[in-house]
């Protein structure tokens, strides 16, 4: 028996429908999560996001969040989330570029490192995900 799936951003609702998978990047690792799961709350971090349905897999890339797991609902409330094919490899390319010159340059304001350490990540995990969708031809 599936499981519904909810991820939204602020933005939009970027996937609703049933699954009978979700591979999540959590705070403290990944977490698998099946139909009829446990209960539970957990914040999770910028890393690729993996929906089976069907036994195909859809590939995403979020940037943080929340994901909550009811027995048959698992909503993720995420701050950013891309599927694989509407990632642009260009710009996150560039993205890391410019986060890895501030880095590099040791910005002087804790914020400014800060943030390019977040943008790299965000930019690393896009990046990841686009080219494992290349990849695997999904």
């Amino acid at each position: 028996m599936p499981m519904r799936l909810e991820i939204v951003t602020g933005e939009r609702v970027v996937y609703s429908g049933d699954v009978d998978a979700v591979v999540a990047p959590g705070i403290e690792g990944e977490l698998g999560i099946l139909p009829h799961h446990a209960a539970l709350m957990t914040m999770l971090q910028p890393g690729e996001l993996r929906v089976t349905k069907d036994g195909q897999d859809v590939l995403m890339a979020v940037s943080g969040g929340f994901m909550e797991v009811l027995p048959h609902k698992v909503t993720i409330l995420a701050d950013t989330a891309e599927r694989a094919e509407e990632i642009d490899e260009a710009r996150a390319e560039e993205a890391r570029k410019r986060a890895q010159k501030i880095l590099a340059e040791g910005a002087a304001a804790e914020i400014d490192i800060a943030r390019a350490q977040a943008a790299m990540r965000r930019a690393i995990v896009r990046l990841k995900v686009a080219q494992k969708k290349k990849r695997r031809g999904l």
